[in-house]
């Protein structure tokens, strides 16, 4: 079986949350704290809330889409903040300024709505990344599996979805290293294809893992 030229790191992520003194109780509101929010705030109401809301296959879990939807009725705009598929953005201020688009336009066309009190306010928070080795590594694709097989949630998060933001790439800690270490394009882009939306997470997981089993026949 061929080894790789450099193996596969496993690690895992546990996230620390801070409330911001920030809050919304209009949808202007939202374009503001939109724009002055931190990108760890934006990280947690995007990506980490597909974390939070990984059981979900149906509905929004994007924390901005779900208030404007449950405490502003407004649903026309809650499908448009859903529909940003956070994996084409490598980076949280592409990502904030589509966010700040999307609302100031909205409200910019139906100023009543811009202004109209929600049912409820909406608090921003951090999420301030802690990371963790799990003191296991895959030269093989055989060894790789058998990792994939054992991978918490909070792991395959971390490796599969967060890892765009750090690679500054479209794509996941797998897909890159299957392709750059162990010369395997095609399987990395079957990996990099599958659907964080339409899955759970453990959904994502079986299907990764088939995959790979397929590629070893």
């Amino acid at each position: 079986m061929q080894k790789a030229g450099r193996p596969f790191q496993f690690l895992t992520a546990s996230y620390l949350i801070r409330i911001q003194n920030l809050k919304a109780t209009t949808l202007a509101e939202l374009g503001e704290g939109l724009e002055g929010s931190s990108d760890a705030s934006i990280f947690y109401h995007t990506f980490q809330s597909l974390s939070r809301h990984h059981f979900l296959t149906q509905g929004f879990s994007s924390d901005f889409a779900q208030w404007v939807l449950a405490a502003c009725n407004r649903a026309e705009l809650a499908e448009q903040l859903a529909n940003l598929d956070i994996r084409e953005y490598t980076a949280l201020a592409e990502l904030r300024t589509d966010l700040r688009c999307i609302v100031r336009d909205y409200c910019e066309r139906h100023p009543p709505f811009a202004t109209q009190e929600a049912f409820e306010a909406f608090s921003f928070c951090e999420a301030l990344e802690v990371n963790t080795p799990l003191g296991r590594e895959a030269w093989t694709l055989g060894d790789f599996c058998e990792g994939l097989e054992t991978l918490s949630r909070a792991s395959l998060h971390y490796h599969f979805i967060a890892s765009r933001l750090r690679l500054h790439l479209q794509t996941n800690d797998f897909s890159y290293w299957l392709e750059n270490s162990l010369d395997l394009p095609a399987l990395a882009r079957r990996i990099n294809r599958v659907d964080i939306y339409t899955n759970t997470l453990e959904g994502v997981s079986a299907v990764l893992t088939n995959l790979i089993r397929e590629e070893l026949g």
